[in-house]
């Protein structure tokens, strides 16, 4: 039990700094880009599924958390929020980025992610037009949007405003290394007493659970869930179709946003069933494919 204590601290201590600077920089590129980002999105129009999208791709504060408020006000439509919530890849960046994951692998996983975002997004608002050509947004209902980086940090405790960019990455850094230890600590004792090979092959081999139990862990309303599915992955325990999948259903902080905002709760199920549903098939359809 030592040796595993002692594995786990060294492998997390290792990601540290790594973290720390990762984090720094996107606390910076935010805090730099944070307000044109929300108009951005909020003038994208027809074209926001491929904005939101995109948008979606670069870890952010609280822009899921944004685009729950927006669709809650009808700023913007219903495919648009979905490929936010498809793209947005809450801490799995920063986590491939410390581990030294190659770049080729990471733009992969991150353009799989935008595709299936935009087409995704695209598919729903011209199926939603097409049921009901009355259910346009309306237009004079562009209510005044509070600031959402407050509802998404306030949620966190991380205060992201009141100390500047470097609390913010210290917080940050210090909240995904303590999900990384805890994490790698279960694993690690799990694969000392069943073995790596094993429990490798019991899940690998499972081409169609394994997405649907990732999109389960997916549905997890913070960063937890994107953390221990990319571990998962990079210990090899996961397909990279079940992380994708699970990431896709993953939107950060941004389903509990939506549900605090917006009163119809039918209609946030029938969206969390969409995500789940997306992730999960996108996920196998990936696996057969990869």
């Amino acid at each position: 039990m030592l040796e595993i204590i002692q594995d786990t601290l060294i492998d997390g201590l290792r990601l540290l700094p790594f973290l720390f600077i990762t984090y720094l920089i996107m606390e910076y590129l935010e805090h730099k880009t944070g307000e044109k980002t929300k108009n951005i999105i909020q003038k994208s129009g027809k074209l926001g599924p491929l904005w939101g999208a995109i948008l979606g791709i670069f870890p952010q504060c609280g822009f899921s958390a944004a685009a729950s408020n927006l669709y809650a006000g009808r700023v913007i439509t219903l495919g648009t929020l979905i490929a936010i919530f498809l793209s947005t890849s809450d801490e799995m960046l920063p986590v491939l980025i410390s581990e030294n994951v190659s770049i080729g692998i990471i733009l992969k996983i991150l353009a799989i992610k935008l595709i299936i975002g935009i087409i995704s997004g695209f598919v729903i608002d011209f199926i939603g037009q097409a049921i009901n050509k009355k259910k346009k947004q309306l237009e004079n209902k562009k209510e005044e949007i509070e600031e959402e980086i407050g509802h998404i940090c306030e949620h966190e405790h991380c205060h992201c405003e009141e100390g500047g960019i470097i609390k913010s990455s210290i917080t940050h850094t210090l909240n995904i290394f303590l999900f990384i230890i805890i994490i790698t600590f279960i694993l690690n004792i799990i694969i000392h007493f069943f073995g790596e090979e094993n429990l490798s092959n019991l899940i690998l081999n499972m081409p169609i659970i394994g997405p649907i139990i990732a999109g389960i862990v997916g549905l997890i309303p913070n960063c937890a869930g994107s953390v221990i599915l990319t571990q998962l992955y990079l210990e090899n325990v996961i397909s990279i179709g079940s992380m994708i999948g699970g990431l896709l259903v993953g939107s950060g902080i941004g389903i509990l946003i939506l549900f605090r905002v917006n009163k119809n709760v039918k209609e946030n199920l029938k969206i969390l069933g969409l995500l789940y549903g997306i992730g999960v098939i996108c996920g196998i359809v990936i696996d057969l494919i990869l």
